[in-house]
């Protein structure tokens, strides 16, 4: 994952940034290719936040910007760790050690964690998601999922457009479908928490029942209504 410049659109400016991540190593069947698109497009709108849009709201509804920031950063570091063998619950659903103008660092760092223990064994190997035991090609697929939906929460809420990569979005959509009936989401959830640690018995459902969208809507639309959210969703 190196360097690469990625576009996103914010307000009516592009903005080229020179600190995505660029999966250049790895091929379009490779889960860490799709993976590493999406952090790269999420690092670009990380860093395109400004200070005083940090508590917004934002379409995933218990979080402000700020703790969106948190959060996703926290998912970060929770794809490196699984990627060793560990537990999801080894990271808080949320960071608490980052300062408000250092979020893209930390999202880089993070970033090149991942980069370093997701090696071609660690993707046929079963990893730990926080609902059940799956291949690591699985989990890459549904986290660049959760990856791409929270840049989209997270664009919403501070007025970006982004050029969605195709190939994150579209990976993500059918990984979660793989995973996701289009309801009895929280059933599903609930029968998990029964077998979590103690200290995870609160634990929120992480996805929502799918909202309806047209068969023709943009893909980015199929991804974020398939995981609850309404793309028209815009900042109050």
């Amino acid at each position: 994952m190196s360097p690469d410049t990625t576009s996103i659109t914010t307000g009516t400016t592009s903005t080229p940034t020179g600190t995505g991540l660029s999966p250049a190593p790895f091929g379009d069947d490779d889960p860490r290719m799709a993976f590493a698109r999406a952090v790269s497009t999420a690092r670009n709108v990380i860093g395109a936040v400004e200070p005083d849009q940090l508590d917004r709201p934002t379409p995933c509804d218990a979080f402000s910007v700020r703790d969106l920031l948190g959060h996703l950063t926290a998912v970060l570091r929770r794809v490196a760790v699984i990627g060793t063998g560990g537990s999801p619950f080894e990271v808080p659903d949320q960071v608490s050690d980052v300062d408000d103008e250092r979020w893209a660092e930390a999202w880089t760092a993070a970033a090149h964690e991942v980069q370093r223990v997701w090696t071609d064994d660690a993707l046929d190997r079963s990893v730990q998601v926080p609902w059940r035991t799956m291949s690591g090609r699985e989990a890459l697929g549904v986290y660049t999922c959760e990856v791409t939906v929270h840049t989209w929460d997270l664009a919403r809420a501070t007025g970006q457009r982004v050029a969605w990569d195709p190939l994150a979005v579209g990976a993500g959509e059918a990984a979660i479908r793989r995973e996701l009936a289009d309801e009895g989401r929280h059933e599903m959830f609930e029968a998990a928490r029964a077998a979590m640690p103690t200290d995870a018995a609160d634990w929120p459902d992480p996805f929502l029942a799918a909202v309806p969208v047209a068969d023709d809507a943009p893909a980015i639309d199929r991804l974020v209504a398939f995981n609850g959210r309404r793309p028209e969703w815009a900042a109050p």
